[in-house]
């Protein structure tokens, strides 16, 4: 195991970046001299800044990750079909990659209503999200390859659907660093645990500076931000101390990134002590912007505080913000139960999205901010009793917004009843593929060398969604 460049296997970061005017054999000649000199390097300081290789729309990413599966028939995909044949047969087979064996049609219990100038058709239970309608890029034509919890979360966050690999948020900060060096470039906010816990937002076989710094108290969000005794010059000299003690332990153990990222990482722990007091204290915003957000109303105020936090952090240079709405394990995992929790979490998260959107418009901010929308799969059309839905993800809806996105659009479809992805399929790989493609990243070339082969968020998979994306 060993660095490799996150642009090119083989070459190390520095020579690629410093590639202007000189022959690609000549860097690839001093490749193994600039790799060496690039791991000192990443590893001494792993959140380094590093510009994109190719041109960028998005310098950061928010993902709204719903865990349980949004019922798109429900939010997102209107299918009038279904209410025409409430309670009949779907009319084909299923597929044979099916939990149990669920019953017929089951239409919306809710209307859908046109929104914006764009006229997408949202959910009732939907207000504020509706509201942002014209700033949205809805994906009707989802596509996942498994149907359960596990590996279909393992596969959204990491890409890898049955082995730990690194998360999407692990892969940005390795390939651009991160802008705050006084705070985590990845953070993750989940109230409560789910399934999987922090595989999704591992870092895997990459260095571990690069995964996710998990938030659960949004009161106490980071243990040990206050030096236990002393002023931040006492815990200066107790750091240099011991920064010159791993440094004579590290003298015999040359090229080891883990042990490097270590001593790294008391480094951030003292820098954080000065900056992220502060970054993660929402009483310091106004009344207003907390009202827009809705974290005083009961209903809206937990996954208020998390888009809040989210808007703060990555105005301060973080990288990447994972948000899991989880007051509880999978909160939308609704198997029963549909009619009275699906308006529920609804209620919960409609104000506060809204309100993200809204405010990183208004700070000049969405516009290289890319937001994103969604949990592992769907849920079925047919109903799971008389009052749920069984997991699906053989077509769903994702939304993306700012960051290069093209807004008010829908792209692709599923079917009449909103079981199969009929047009313009989008699988978890292109999506991913997307992704990086708008934080500047060929998708290919963003590799890790790791047990004699290069890895890549997409594995051998993916393409980038075109028409989703806004020219310039």
């Amino acid at each position: 195991m060993g660095f490799r460049s996150p642009y090119s296997p083989g070459l190390s970061r520095r020579a690629l970046l410093g590639r202007s005017g000189a022959g690609f054999g000549a860097v690839a000649l001093h490749g193994l001299l600039a790799q060496e000199a690039a791991l000192a390097d990443r590893s001494a300081n792993p959140y380094e800044v590093a510009p994109p290789p190719l041109t960028a729309s998005a310098k950061r990413c928010i993902f709204l990750y719903m865990p349980g599966g949004p019922s798109h028939t429900d939010l997102f995909d209107p299918k009038p079909r279904l209410k025409a044949e409430a309670g009949k047969p779907l009319p084909f087979e299923k597929p044979r990659l099916e939990r149990t064996k669920t019953g017929n049609l089951l239409p919306s219990p809710w209307e859908f209503v046109r929104r914006g100038q764009s006229g997408i058709e949202i959910s009732e239970l939907l207000p504020h999200v509706g509201s942002m309608a014209d700033e949205l890029c809805v994906i009707r034509s989802m596509v996942a390859d498994n149907i359960n919890h596990t590996g279909a979360a393992l596969q959204m966050c990491t890409g890898e659907q049955a082995f730990s690999r690194p998360s999407l948020g692990s892969w940005l900060v390795y390939g651009l660093g991160t802008e705050n060096q006084n705070l985590p470039g990845f953070v993750v906010v989940s109230p409560a645990a789910v399934f999987q816990g922090a595989q999704l937002w591992s870092s895997s076989f990459l260095p571990s500076a690069y995964q996710g710094t998990l938030v659960r108290d949004l009161n106490q969000p980071i243990s040990n931000l206050v030096a236990p005794e002393g002023s931040l010059s006492d815990q200066r000299s107790r750091l240099d101390l011991l920064k010159s003690l791993n440094a004579l332990h590290a003298r015999s153990r040359r090229d080891n990134p883990q042990l490097e990222a270590r001593i790294a990482s008391f480094e951030l722990a003292f820098r954080m002590q000065r900056e992220a007091p502060e970054a993660f204290d929402l009483s310091l915003e106004s009344p207003e912007t907390r009202r827009l957000y809705g974290t005083g109303d009961p209903t809206t105020e937990l996954f208020g505080k998390q888009c809040l936090l989210a808007r703060r952090l990555v105005e301060r240079g973080v990288r990447f913000v994972q948000l899991f709405d989880a007051p509880v394990n999978n909160a939308w995992d609704h198997h029963g139960g549909l009619r009275e929790n699906l308006p529920k979490r609804c209620a919960a998260v409609d104000r506060p999205i809204a309100g993200l959107i809204r405010d990183l418009k208004a700070r000049g901010l969405l516009d290289d901010t890319l937001v994103l929308w969604g949990g592992e799969f769907g849920r079925t059309p047919t109903a799971e009793g008389n009052n749920g839905r069984e997991h699906h993800p053989f077509g769903f809806t994702m939304w993306m917004a700012g960051g290069g996105i093209r807004g008010g659009m829908v792209h692709g479809a599923t079917d009449e009843y909103g079981w199969h992805s009929t047009v313009d399929r989008v699988h978890v790989h292109d999506l991913h593929a997307t992704i990086l493609r708008l934080m500047g990243f060929d998708h290919t070339r963003l590799t890790y060398r790791y047990g004699g082969r290069d890895y890549r968020l997409t594995d051998v998979f993916g393409s980038i969604v075109e028409p989703i994306l806004r020219k310039v």
